[in-house]
């Protein structure tokens, strides 16, 4: 059973303080001198305050800068209470940290989510970026995402960029952050270099 089946709504919070504090502490000791994204689970924070204290508590301990933490937040996970998200955005920008809305245009809320607030970051769901450079509806819906932002001013990153195709794409698009197996698969315990980039 994976990590992920084992949280439950009662250890949900350990987890995400868990997380957190493992994810600075393996930056700090790998030296990371670039922008680390933690996800967390926003049904998890009850208090966001109390919850910060721990996450500014662990970068002072390391050494990690705390205006290089951007917290991810996924539109997979139902929002039960949309006022406490805005209100846990709102606490995190007042602390200096980013917020980026994960996997959007794949789950339960959609545009719906950036009527009520907006994240700094939108990272558009590698379903939609799959095989874009041939599929003229996926061009249109991020046509539409890529003005939206521009209009909320917000940044835009296309997750799970897999072929250079894509990527020549969505760079003619306006689109000049990515994420995905054509730069680097996912690596524990050491940072991606130069060599281990594709494109």
């Amino acid at each position: 059973m994976g990590s992920l089946a084992q949280v439950t709504e009662a250890n949900c919070y350990s987890f995400d303080q868990a997380c957190r504090v493992k994810a600075i502490e393996t930056a700090a000791q790998l030296g990371l001198d670039r922008r680390l994204n933690i996800n967390f689970l926003p049904n998890a924070v009850y208090h966001p305050e109390a919850c910060l204290r721990l996450t500014l508590a662990t970068a002072h301990q390391y050494g990690f800068p705390t205006n290089l933490i951007t917290f991810e937040f996924t539109e997979n996970e139902r929002i039960v209470d949309r006022n406490h998200l805005k209100g846990i955005i709102e606490t995190y920008r007042r602390h200096g940290f980013l917020t980026a809305l994960d996997d959007f245009g794949a789950g339960y809320a959609g545009l719906s989510l950036l009527a009520d607030f907006q994240p700094d970051i939108i990272k558009i769901d590698r379903y939609i970026v799959d095989h874009i450079d041939t599929d003229k509806p996926r061009q249109a819906i991020v046509a539409g995402m890529l003005k939206t932002a521009e209009m909320l001013g917000l940044s835009v990153v296309a997750e799970g960029v897999e072929r250079r195709e894509e990527v020549s794409l969505l760079r003619d698009m306006g689109i000049d952050l990515f994420q995905g197996f054509l730069f680097a698969r996912p690596a524990i315990g050491r940072l991606i270099g130069d060599d281990d980039v594709a494109w």
